[in-house]
């Protein structure tokens, strides 16, 4: 096993029927761009019922068809924040805890303290976050999956990741193993991922491997590291 493997994330998610929501987070091969993705998938009408939204920088969910919104606690949300050099990324309304948060001069991980995953028994379906953080014309980032201990969801157990960014590299943590019932929880460290120099590059190949009838909404963020000037991609698959 090499444990040094930076996978193609098409490989990862091709012929898998749910990853879930998944995020990833790296550097592009050439150095010069920070990269973020988010996606969502969905298994019920509730679900799948959703589009991503861009509004001032911020990407939030929202409803196709609102008058088909069964239940909205945890379905919409701001997925995607910026807060001074640092932007965030999750699949859930813990964004607003960590925007919060930093606002009050705390961290990341004090964020996540005061969270766990969602109550949504038998599945108790992680949460996860992503936030980078921009510096001296580079960037480190972290990630975080807040999951059950157990299979009654009696406790939450907390990881949080540390890297700093490395040209061509970057991590992908996602909801699930796969399909089930429950669905597995995501296992493990988040995995490596190869991140190439050209945003429509990354988008289709995600896009493209993500199951075609659980995939919803994809939304990648390029940012150069010099000018900051950003190159968005949004994808909904409701129209």
């Amino acid at each position: 096993m090499d444990i040094y493997k930076i996978n193609d994330i098409g490989e990862l998610i091709c012929d898998n029927e749910y990853v879930g929501r998944g995020i990833v987070l790296g550097k592009t091969a050439d150095g010069k761009k920070a990269a973020s993705a988010y996606f969502i998938m969905g298994r019920s009408a509730n679900s799948r019922n959703r589009i991503f939204v861009e509004k001032e920088g911020n990407v939030f969910t929202e409803p196709f068809d609102a008058s088909k919104v069964e239940d909205p606690s945890l379905i919409i949300y701001a997925a995607i924040r910026e807060y001074e050099n640092r932007l965030i990324v999750t699949n859930g309304d813990q964004t607003d805890t960590i925007y919060n948060a930093l606002k009050e001069g705390k961290s990341f991980e004090d964020a996540l303290e005061t969270r766990e995953f969602e109550p949504d028994a038998p599945n108790f379906t992680p949460r996860i976050s992503g936030m980078i953080t921009f510096d001296g014309g580079d960037f480190t980032y972290k990630m975080s999956i807040l999951k059950s201990s157990d299979e009654k969801g009696s406790a939450c157990s907390r990881y949080t990741f540390s890297y700093p960014s490395i040209a061509g590299m970057g991590h992908f943590i996602h909801t699930y193993v796969c399909n089930g019932d429950p669905i597995p929880t995501f296992q493990g460290e988040p995995e490596r991922v190869a991140i190439p120099d050209d945003i429509d590059q990354f988008t289709e190949t995600l896009w493209n491997n993500l199951d075609e009838n659980n995939k919803i909404s994809l939304y990648v963020r390029y940012i150069d590291l010099e000018t900051g000037a950003q190159e968005n991609r949004m994808i909904n698959k409701n129209n």
